[in-house]
């Protein structure tokens, strides 16, 4: 019962909320608007892209964790953050090569599991 004490519990209920938060906000976008799943998907990278580099999301993963990196918009974050330490490190190619380097792990993973889902799914459009 030891590893049961030390467990975070506030912390997991942080890294809950948040992640939980920012999967509900895109669920409303499904529902109640005409967007499709890939306009929402570039919203949420777009919009943690932005947030990591004006320095913003990093105040959201320090307080959630997992609950801010996670989901997509800790995609873009993650692509800013690796693009502006690359562009400190070796200058203007930085910019290019830094974000794909950062997040490789990610994008292979989704690459692999997207082809996955390829496999055993079947895709739908939405109604207009």
């Amino acid at each position: 019962m030891d590893w049961f004490q030390s467990i975070d519990w506030v912390g997991l209920l942080k890294c809950f909320v948040v992640g939980g938060f920012i999967c509900v906000i895109g669920q409303i976008l499904i529902d109640k608007t005409k967007l499709t799943p890939a306009r929402i998907l570039v919203i949420f990278v777009t919009t943690g892209a932005i947030l990591g580099g004006l320095g913003i999301y990093q105040y959201l993963v320090d307080f959630a964790g997992a609950g801010a990196t996670v989901p997509l918009t800790g995609f873009g974050y993650n692509l800013a953050k690796g693009a502006i330490k690359s562009v400190k490190e070796s200058g203007i190619i930085g910019a290019f090569t830094g974000g794909v380097t950062a997040s490789a792990g990610g994008i292979a993973a989704a690459v692999f599991f997207g082809y996955i889902a390829s496999l055993i799914s079947k895709p739908k459009m939405k109604k207009e």
